[in-house]
């Protein structure tokens, strides 16, 4: 009888095992060129907002159902969307391949600043640097930077009139990508993963809009220039989730006076 019970619990587990992988899938993701396996690459299902990346084997495992879209992207590399197919799930590891990108160096031109060794004339000649406000943001000390607003209240009453409005009109009339706004500040693996990136391609596949309406999101809720060049992903999602917040809030306010 006690054989019988053990048997019964070892099945009852590996039953359950069974039923909790059943969503996920595995696979490697190697280098296109020479097989090798790519190490840290960026894995999102864009479906279920949530992301991991592979490890020093290439291998990675993520939950998905089918029809999910998975988007790998890496470092120098093409990056793709991979559709999870009915056959995916049930037969196991699929293997992944990226391919390089051919990168170019652009011309930079380095200006020779003619220093006199007298402070006061050389401070002069070094180019002007913006004088940023400060406010708190995701990967930066308890203060980050921004500029262009005076006041609280210079803020506020200026989102009156266009940015939030303009936020909203981008993204008022699709639920879905708000919803995917709170997902991706939620998942630690997908905040990790925007925190290394700066080059808002994961910010736009998932909120679905192109790198220039992006960029004029966070312009219009007053984020400055500066911000919006050097700021890394995460940053950038965090700024835009501020501005939204700010947008429901004026937005009772004006219905509460109406």
């Amino acid at each position: 009888m006690k054989n019988y019970i053990v048997l019964f619990t070892f099945l009852l587990v590996a039953a359950f095992c069974t039923a909790q992988d059943a969503d996920k899938v595995i696979g490697v993701v190697i280098n296109s060129a020479d097989d090798t396996p790519l190490e840290s690459v960026n894995i999102v299902n864009l479906n279920q907002v949530i992301g991991t990346s592979t490890n020093s084997k290439g291998e990675f495992k993520i939950s998905a159902k089918a029809n999910d879209t998975l988007h790998f992207s890496y470092l120098g590399f093409k990056s793709i969307k991979v559709r999870v197919t009915n056959d995916w799930l049930k037969f196991g590891s699929s293997k992944i391949e990226l391919t390089e990108l051919a990168l170019a160096l652009e011309e930079v031109v380095v200006s020779q600043l003619k220093l006199t060794g007298y402070l006061e004339v050389d401070v002069k000649q070094v180019p002007a640097i913006n004088n940023n406000y400060r406010y708190s943001i995701s990967g930066l000390p308890s203060t980050g930077y921004e500029a262009g607003r005076p006041t609280a209240v210079t803020k506020i009453l200026g989102s009156i009139f266009n940015p939030a409005d303009f936020l909203y009109r981008m993204f008022g009339k699709k639920p879905n990508e708000l919803r995917k706004l709170k997902k991706m500040k939620q998942d630690d693996e997908i905040r990790n993963l925007l925190a290394s990136r700066f080059d808002r391609e994961m910010l736009t596949v998932l909120l679905q809009v192109d790198r220039v309406d992006l960029d004029e999101i966070v312009s219009q809720c007053n984020y400055s220039k500066g911000f919006i060049q050097t700021a890394n992903d995460l940053q950038i999602l965090d700024a835009i989730s501020e501005c939204y917040e700010e947008y429901k809030l004026l937005s009772r306010g004006r219905s509460k006076r109406l």
